[in-house]
């Protein structure tokens, strides 16, 4: 094996999430979009998949193939477009772009910083997306058109030239910099190299999965999509809980408001003007508990075999922790101010 590793298959999926709403009804969906090419229900296949359950399997279907062109390379390109959709609601278009055989690493470097964080992808996804969403919004509970989209692109290699194995290629020069965007001269610190390499993981010495915050790369030589599957369901929980951040931001400045507002009205000194605020907190609360449960339990880890081990490593990742842990406290906030509402209606009665 030459030093530069060489794709000889291969393709770069880019993945474009966005929210639509608190759930889809799937099986409503799939009778909808009856007409779509491809359309089919997702269901993991490697070995180890038992490990992982998906609650209700996600709704796939092809958009056929679009041409486009980035700007900051100067590249057109010719890329398959596919939609899924899982039932909290998230909607992932996927860009599969193929790499011409013979394309090395370092070569990549450029054109894959340029996807990372493209607008154009974004532009085409929502674009795609659009007739769609008039089509599903009977199939949508609460529908609504959050701005937020999470990106998140997987490097995903059949073959290398000389079949080299994982720990080779975990070692070859450029991996790193390829998964960092890192386009300037010049080799990376050690310390940034072992940051990429201690995310590795191997379930064969011939395959790799190695995790980075918005990318990833995959080399697998049975060629399932196992992986990317995972990655991409776990960055659709990623967009989920930051739209449920955002939205709890939201609430607690418009509670505070309301709660200011009430009590500086004439009436409030005979008795409480909180009820209403109250029921609609206590309401939210459960809608809101329900929403994020729904999320969570989506995908259910059964096992410690080699896919929930990518899976949890992708979770960490991402920080999806640090995620939960927020919306936790702000749910808090949110119950505290329940609890003050309710007791300041109490003493009033009293």
């Amino acid at each position: 094996m030459s030093d530069e590793l060489k794709v000889l298959r291969g393709r770069i999926l880019c993945y474009r999430i966005f929210d639509l709403g608190d759930e889809i009804d799937l099986d409503h969906a799939e009778r909808i979009l009856q007409d779509l090419a491809g359309k089919r229900r997702t269901r993991l296949s490697r070995e180890g998949a038992e490990a992982l359950a998906f609650a209700s399997p996600p709704l796939d279907a092809a958009l056929g193939r679009r041409t486009l062109t980035f700007p900051k390379v100067g590249r057109t390109v010719e890329a398959e477009v596919g939609v899924r959709f899982f039932d909290f609601a998230a909607v992932s278009v996927l860009f599969e772009i193929p790499i011409p055989p013979g394309t090395g690493v370092v070569e990549m470097v450029p054109f894959c910083d340029e996807l990372y964080d493209t607008p154009v992808l974004e532009e085409v996804a929502r674009r795609e997306l659009e007739p769609l969403l008039l089509r599903l919004q009977p199939a949508i509970d609460g529908f609504r058109r959050w701005p937020g989209v999470e990106t998140y692109t997987v490097i995903f290699v059949e073959e290398l030239e000389g079949n080299p194995r994982a720990a080779e290629v975990l070692e070859a020069p450029g991996l790193g910099k390829l998964l960092l965007g890192e386009t300037a001269a010049g080799t990376l610190a050690t310390a940034e190299e072992n940051d990429v390499r201690k995310h590795a993981y191997s379930y064969f010495d011939d395959d790799l999965a190695v995790i980075d915050w918005n990318s990833a790369f995959v080399l697998e030589p049975s060629g399932s999509r196992d992986i990317p599957d995972i990655l991409e369901f776990a960055a659709s929980q990623l967009l989920e809980l930051r739209y449920y951040d955002d939205l709890l931001d939201a609430e607690l400045g418009r509670i505070y408001d309301e709660v200011e507002a009430s009590g500086r009205k004439w009436w409030a000194l005979f008795w409480s003007p909180y009820g209403a605020l109250a029921r609609k907190v206590m309401r939210q609360i459960l809608e809101l508990t329900e929403f994020t449960e729904r999320v969570e339990n989506s995908l259910k880890v059964i096992g410690d075999f080699y896919l929930a081990r990518v899976y949890r490593a992708a979770v960490r990742r991402f920080r999806i922790a640090a995620w939960q842990r927020s919306v936790a406290r702000k749910q808090a906030l949110v119950g505290q101010v329940y609890g003050l509402l309710q007791g300041e209606i109490d003493m009033r009665r009293n």
